[in-house]
């Protein structure tokens, strides 16, 4: 069976992913860089040495994400929100509700029976509720943003911000570390916070299902269980894959879907 990629490009991350016979056989994940193009480079050189194959060997590859109409490789390009839903529902076959939190929006999918998105709400106007808004706190704190989740957990008095919105949110945590606040207390705020913004959005298409979550925000482990207490239900793991790649999996599966059995159409 010939061989596909799907590569997404965000706003902090890129992500490229090449499968085979249904399976990843290759991935790789990069910081962005200023310039799209040079992101889904990367990202794609990384997954084909991860999985032993050339750029030759690549038979359709798909672009997706905010930066996808500057990737000049790929045979064509579909939204992010088809290639997330396409993705969880690989990951999470039973999945009918999807919470994806990129770097700068948020959306909340309902799949149908075959895994298209038959409806989805946004938040693409403002930080609060994205992965930036995680990233600034993250270097106000002077941490790794993956150290971020873990000290919800660790919290024994957590603050409160006054507002959602990333500017002000960003005073008041400089406001708090200045008083002498534990860095867990202002962590597990932050992580609160988001988890609320985030839950707005999720309870306007009103879930149903199993709820499944993709994004790097979905390896948070402080806005996943208080998301979950927010909104009342559970949101499934899966260990099929990093949720962080759901977006150029689905990229993967569409390209999949567009070949015929003897792959002639190649990568440009």
């Amino acid at each position: 069976m010939s061989i596909v990629a799907g590569c997404d490009v965000g706003s902090l991350t890129a992500k490229a992913v090449i499968m085979k016979n249904g399976k990843i056989i290759g991935s790789h994940i990069i910081k962005s860089k200023p310039r799209p193009k040079d992101s889904a480079d990367a990202a794609l050189e990384g997954a084909l040495s991860a999985a032993g194959v050339s750029k030759a060997d690549i038979a359709y590859c798909i672009g997706t994400g905010y930066g996808r109409e500057k990737i000049d490789f790929v045979n064509e390009v579909v939204s992010e929100i088809t290639c997330h839903g396409k993705g969880a529902r690989w990951m999470l076959p039973t999945a009918e509700t999807v919470i994806d939190i990129g770097g700068q929006d948020c959306k909340t999918m309902k799949l149908d029976k075959d895994g298209n998105v038959d409806r989805f709400a946004a938040n693409d106007k403002c930080a609060s509720g994205t992965g930036r808004f995680l990233e600034v706190m993250a270097k106000v704190l002077h941490i790794d943003i993956d150290e971020l989740g873990k000290l919800s957990a660790k919290a024994k008095n957590p603050i409160t911000l006054a507002s959602t919105c990333t500017v002000w949110a960003q005073a008041d945590v400089i406001k708090y570390i200045n008083s002498g606040v534990s860095i867990e207390d202002i962590g597990a705020g932050v992580n609160t916070a988001m988890a609320v913004r985030v839950a707005i959005l999720v309870n306007a298409v009103k879930p149903e299902g199993d709820i499944f979550m993709t994004g790097g925000v979905a390896k948070n482990i402080g806005v996943l269980e208080t998301l979950e207490k927010l909104i009342g239900k559970r949101i499934k793991r899966s260990r099929k894959a990093d949720p962080q790649m759901a977006g150029a999996i689905g990229a993967a599966l569409l390209s999949m879907e567009k070949i015929d059995g003897s792959g002639n159409n190649r990568l440009k």
